[in-house]
């Protein structure tokens, strides 16, 4: 049998443990907060479903959203190249702080490093 990310990170509790840490640091930022909604919750959500589904947990982001269409989604916000810098530190750190080991570490790191620099959608102000 072959086991996906998800699987060898230890599934659910972990991608949970992984946004919980990330938003926590995104709270924490007044210039990153400010392309996020007032209530985080539902954000928190939609982005735990689709880190499941992407390492290859359970397709429940896709059962009730269908197609992630990331940038599309993502378009409403404005993302210049420093909230790109900064998401994708918060992100990594939060990997770092969570524990994910090698090999897992590294698919993950350089999957949201290619994923934050597609979502720039601005110049710099």
């Amino acid at each position: 049998m072959e086991h996906t990310i998800y699987d060898l990170v230890g599934g659910e509790p972990t991608i949970r443990h992984l946004v919980d840490v990330f938003y926590r640091r995104v709270e924490q930022d007044a210039e990153l907060r400010v392309i996020f909604p007032d209530d985080l919750e539902e954000g928190k959500r939609w982005q735990f479903l689709f880190l499941v589904q992407f390492f290859g947990g359970p397709q429940h982001y896709a059962g009730e959203r269908g197609h992630p269409r990331m940038k599309m989604r993502h378009m409403p916000f404005a993302i210049n190249r420093r909230r790109r810098d900064l998401w994708l530190q918060y992100m990594l750190e939060a990997v770092d702080e969570v524990g994910i080991e090698e090999p897992m570490r590294t698919f993950m790191r350089s999957y949201f490093e290619r994923a934050s620099e597609h979502m720039i959608n601005q110049d710099e102000d």
